[in-house]
């Protein structure tokens, strides 16, 4: 396929597209909950998130419930439009 586009390595892995699709549905999560939703392990959560973090694509910030921090994620602009890249691109992909 010669007009196949090239699609984004950061997004194109399983977990981390996951990762990228649950912020169609919410805009931060926490850490805890982004595991829950996505049946993986710390671990590999952690690996995952660091790939998207070093990418650009993902923001964090600390927050205090009670006692407790917790971290909240989202994507930043530039993970946004990253994503958007890629879910059109994939669209151009499957209609090719």
């Amino acid at each position: 396929m010669p007009d196949a586009p090239e699609l984004d390595p950061v997004l194109h892995q399983t977990v981390r597209t996951r990762i990228a699709a649950v912020f169609e549905q919410r805009k931060e999560i926490s850490f805890s909950e982004l595991k829950t939703v996505l049946s993986i392990t710390d671990g590999n959560l952690d690996a995952h998130l660091r790939k998207l973090s070093a990418a650009g694509y993902l923001q964090s910030r600390f927050v205090l419930t009670g006692a407790r921090p917790h971290t909240l994620y989202s994507l930043s602009s530039s993970g946004r439009k990253a994503w958007r890249a890629y879910v059109r691109d994939m669209r151009r992909l499957l209609q090719s």
